[in-house]
This record gives C-alpha cells, structure tokens and sequence, in this order.
C-alpha cells in the first residue's frame, strides 16, 4: 500500500489495475468521459481542451465549433449534406434504397418509417412538403404551386398556419390579411393583389378601379352608381331588377334585420 498511487478522481489507493492517462492515475472505473461519464478504460479516450472525451462526445464537440452535423450511427462528423431520418442525421451512405437496395444519398425521402432513394419515392407518386421537404401522408394544402403539409403553410410574418383562411402572395412569400395589409398596403378584393393608384372602397372592402364591376354581368361600376351586395360582391342595379322577386324579399329583410340588430347594438348601455 505504501507505493500504491492514488486515484485522480476518488482519492483512493489503487489496487490492481491502474490507468495512466492525462499525467494521472486512475481506478478504470473511476476514468470517465467529463461529458457521458461513459468509462474510457477499455474504449480509449480523446484529448479535447484538458478533458478526456470519449471519441462520440470529442466527435460532437468538435461538429458543434464547426457547425456540422454528428452522424448518429458512426458518430463521425459529417462533412457533406447529411440525411435526415426520423429527426436524427446520418451519413447517407449508412441506409439503402428500401425497394431498388441502391446506396442512398442526402436527397433521399423517408415514407412510413422506410428510406427511398428519389427516383423510387417520386414514382409513387406522393405529395413532397414545399417547406420541411417531407412527404405528406395526410391533408394536402395546394397554394403558390406547391404542396403543403397543414400546420407548415403560414404567414411569413406572424407564422400561423392558414387552416382555409385566405392567403396573400408577395414575391413568393404568402400572408395573412392583417400583415399584408400593414407590410404592403391595400389589396384589392377581387384580383387578390396589391392596389396602385387610386382604391376603390365598397362593401367594407377595397377594389381597384378596373376590378370594382357587377358581379353577375362583369359592368364596371363607380360609387356613383346604384348596386347592391350579394354574397360580399356587387350586383348592378339592372341584374338585381332581374332577380326573382322571393329572392329580393329575402334579401331585403335581412338588410334590415341586419340594420336592426346595429341599432340595437347603439342602444345596449355601456357599465362602467
């Protein structure tokens, strides 16, 4: 016991097997990886800014100064486009084609838990997300002439899916009503795009000047002509006379029951 070397870690006497390592001495059991705590006796060990490292944990430090991915079945750095497969990277090279057995590369497209190569998951057919460039095996959102997963189609502002609420392209980035309004200005509720030059404002709404016409016969309108709304549009005066007569009762009565239930609205006393 006299000349037996103490442990680094523990303190204790070491009988039996010692570790040399780092200028120390070390129980096997006691000389782990300062990040894991995997122990290094056997597996061996890397130096990495005075602490020794297993070579996953040093591979990791190493990938996270350089910026690059850590493949999770070699635990070598990856220096090329990694392949991700249920969240995790890899180097492509590690999988095969699920159906033609071809080594893979980065562009290849996991399905219900399996690995394709491009060309055999495009001749199925299957639907890729224009924003995480996965497939979509449930609803499909088509707008701006791709195809989108639900929850991935938002409004490049707020980014809140759009969930069937109506979108509004700018430079191939889509938005909601409000921050397009307040990014880029009025938009015409017909042609859906931004309004230059003069704003037509009806119906709670705002129209270019060439797109504010009768919706049932195309007749351009002004505010000086006589029209009314039917279905959030504007009908000139000549189509609505053409209209059944059960139909102009029906919409004269909710005209006013609409006005009625403003007025109410105004009557209603405000509690302090």
């Amino acid at each position: 016991m006299l000349f037996a070397p103490c442990c680094h870690q523990c303190g204790e006497f070491i009988i039996g097997r010692v570790i040399k390592a780092m200028n120390n001495s070390w129980h096997p059991d006691c000389f782990c990886c300062d990040i894991c705590q995997a122990v290094l006796a056997d597996i061996g060990f890397v130096k990495n800014a005075g602490r020794h490292l297993c070579r996953p944990c040093h591979n990791k430090e190493k990938a996270r100064g350089l910026g690059k991915y850590i493949c999770q079945k070699c635990h070598a750095i990856i220096d090329e486009q990694p392949l991700i497969f249920k969240n995790d990277p890899y180097h492509p090279d590690h999988f095969n084609c699920a159906n033609c057995g071809k080594e893979l590369t980065a562009d290849a497209r996991e399905l219900k838990g399996e690995l394709y190569c491009l060309p055999c998951h495009d001749k199925m057919g299957v639907p890729i997300c224009g924003a995480c460039r996965r497939p979509i095996e449930g609803r499909v959102v088509n707008a701006m002439g791709k195809q989108w997963h639900v929850e991935h189609f938002v409004c490049a502002k707020c980014e809140k899916p759009f969930l069937g609420h109506r979108h509004y392209e700018r430079k191939g980035l889509a938005y909601c009503e409000t921050h397009y309004n307040q990014l880029f200005g009025d938009v015409c509720f017909h042609c859906n795009r931004v309004i230059e030059g003069d704003v037509v404002s009806a119906l709670n709404k705002a129209w270019c000047v060439n797109c504010f016409a009768c919706s049932t016969c195309n007749t351009k309108l002004t505010l000086k002509d006589k029209f009314v709304e039917i279905d959030l549009k504007p009908v000139c005066k000549h189509c609505y006379e053409k209209m059944p007569d059960e139909f102009k009762r029906r919409l004269a009565k909710r005209e006013r029951d609409a006005k009625e239930k403003e007025k109410q609205k105004k009557k209603k006393p405000i509690c302090l």
